[in-house]
């Protein structure tokens, strides 16, 4: 077994959860444009899927993972944007408090394997959400991490990177994924 300890929490049990492989949705599989609900309580299922996750993304491997593209429709995401995957942030219940700014960057997806596509994203935001103690927090995030925050929080309401891209470009995507995926349809 594989246990995660996550820094910012300096290692408390309430996190240390053996973990699993969940498998990641395939563009373009509806399940991906469910809304997510928001979490009642941060508990011990809550903390599983958490490790679960954060196994899942580093394996795979990415920077960051919503619930929604492992099947769970709960707001719920996990990222990692340091260089060394040392620095794993939760945040349960994510909201967007501030935007500011503008930048646009490439981005991809786990669930959407091999493509990658500029996006117009905030340059900076300022999140509310709960951390893995269950206790509120805010942070101010900017350059690849703001980024990142903003495409996982999209996952949450059923949207993806694509969805900012033309009509012509999601379908060649999905075309292209179905090819590779032979169990997807459109």
């Amino acid at each position: 077994m594989t246990f995660v300890c996550v820094p910012d929490f300096a290692c408390n049990p309430l996190i240390q959860q053996a973990m699993a492989l969940l498998p990641i949705l395939i563009y373009p599989d509806p399940r991906l444009q469910k809304i997510a609900a928001p979490v009642s309580r941060v508990d011990a299922e809550i903390r599983q899927l958490v490790a679960d996750m954060a196994e899942t993304m580093y394996a795979a491997p990415g920077v960051g993972l919503a619930a929604t593209q492992v099947d769970v429709h709960l707001q719920v995401i996990v990222i990692d944007a340091s260089d060394d995957k040392s620095q794993l942030q939760v945040f349960i219940n994510p909201q967007i408090l501030t935007r500011e700014g503008e930048c646009e960057g490439e981005e991809g997806c786990l669930s959407v394997p091999g493509i990658y596509d500029n996006v117009v994203r905030s340059a900076s935001v300022r999140v509310r959400a709960l951390g893995i103690d269950g206790e509120v927090f805010e942070m101010d995030a900017e350059g690849m991490l703001a980024v990142c925050v903003q495409h996982e929080i999209d996952h949450l309401q059923g949207k993806l990177f694509v969805d900012y891209l033309s009509r012509l470009k999601q379908t060649r995507i999905k075309t292209k994924l179905i090819k590779h995926h032979p169990r997807l349809t459109a």
